[in-house]
């Protein structure tokens, strides 16, 4: 059996396996809508899973219920279609039981956000080494278009036919208070930003957290496009990089600059302002990264994606086995047949 530590040391090694994407394409038809972002997200990860150089028999995806559910059939490795809201646990304890498994989550905003919210902060706060793709499109797509917890305020659904009066989640404030090491944010119709982070959530220790932007074309369609149409999104978006400043812009001539704690947007042509005064991204900084998060639904600041936060913490399962082989050394290899017995028990023979 491969151990905990071969897990830590060799999963990055190449096996010498030459995968194509097409390698990790099943059989099954892919039963998405024409034109939903689900597409884009699968054929990234399709394309990043075939050049990390980890053999297929080592690659699980575990989904719940939901329109991103159906990413395990899609996928020609293992996979777990399991129910509603409770995808994270059963992956956790694949991870668990064994940790030299690649496991990936594919989960939407209302699987994961609602009836898997608990679920959620506690996979997160554990740091099991895990990487959850969250699609999100701010609607109930399979259920056929009720509001989710990432609805917008006012937005029309089929369960508040007079506006949406609850306030929106904010997945990346929420996977950052509920401690997650790798929290990031892109969107279904930039695939090299989504390669890039599938890559780096593939290679971080710990959850790693990808919140995808997923435009759902019959429910919901086009809420993201100020973000994502090239006509919109460069004055609509900051990216985050790690070491660079923020600017943004469709001349580069804006930027974001702190006054305290509180992002302010300056324009770099004003003879005031420099790129000198900008705020400078550091993923290391986690009082940073829930600055950026609330810059989520600012009506006068640029929507950030990227890493907000890439930090180190001890992970889970890493900690339960060592917990396992200290009681070991202390009390010796168990007896299961004993345990079950007790120290009283009956036999009877015939």
């Amino acid at each position: 059996m491969v151990t905990l530590v071969d897990n830590i040391n060799d999963m990055s090694i190449a096996t010498g396996t030459n995968y194509t994407a097409k390698d990790f394409k099943s059989d099954a038809d892919v039963r998405w809508c024409a034109g939903c972002g689900g597409y884009s997200i699968l054929a990234q990860a399709q394309r990043v899973l075939a050049g990390l150089g980890i053999p297929k028999e080592r690659i699980v995806f575990v989904s719940g219920i939901g329109c991103s559910s159906r990413f395990p059939y899609y996928m020609d490795v293992y996979g777990f279609h399991s129910i509603h809201g409770r995808a994270l646990p059963i992956a956790s304890g694949i991870k668990v039981s064994r940790p030299e498994l690649s496991v990936w989550v594919a989960t939407g905003d209302g699987d994961c956000m609602s009836i898997g919210g608990n679920h959620f902060i506690h996979t997160l706060r554990r740091n099991i080494d895990i990487n959850i793709l969250m699609f999100n499109n701010e609607v109930y797509a399979l259920t056929k278009g009720q509001a989710s917890p990432t609805s917008k305020v006012g937005q029309i659904t089929k369960t508040t036919q007079l506006g949406s009066i609850d306030n929106q989640f904010n997945p990346v404030g929420l996977a950052l208070g509920s401690g997650g090491t790798f929290v990031a944010r892109t969107f279904d119709a930039d695939v090299k930003h989504m390669q890039y982070l599938y890559e780096r959530a593939a290679a971080h220790k710990g959850t790693a957290f990808v919140e995808i932007y997923t435009n759902c074309v019959v429910f919901n369609d086009s809420t993201f496009s100020e973000f994502t149409d090239r006509e919109t999104k460069k004055e609509r978006t900051v990216l985050l990089e790690h070491g660079k400043p923020l600017i943004y812009g469709v001349n580069n001539d804006k930027g974001i600059k702190l006054d305290g704690f509180t992002p302010v947007a300056v324009s770099l042509d004003d003879g005031i302002h420099s790129v000198d005064d900008l705020l400078v991204h550091n993923e290391k900084d986690s009082t940073l990264a829930f600055i950026l998060a609330n810059m989520t639904y600012s009506d006068t600041l640029p929507r950030p994606y990227g890493v907000f936060q890439a930090i180190d913490k001890p992970r889970y399962e890493e900690n339960i086995h060592l917990q396992i082989q200290d009681q070991i050394k202390i009390k010796g290899e168990g007896n299961l047949q004993k345990l079950l017995l007790g120290d009283e028990y009956w036999e009877i023979k015939n």
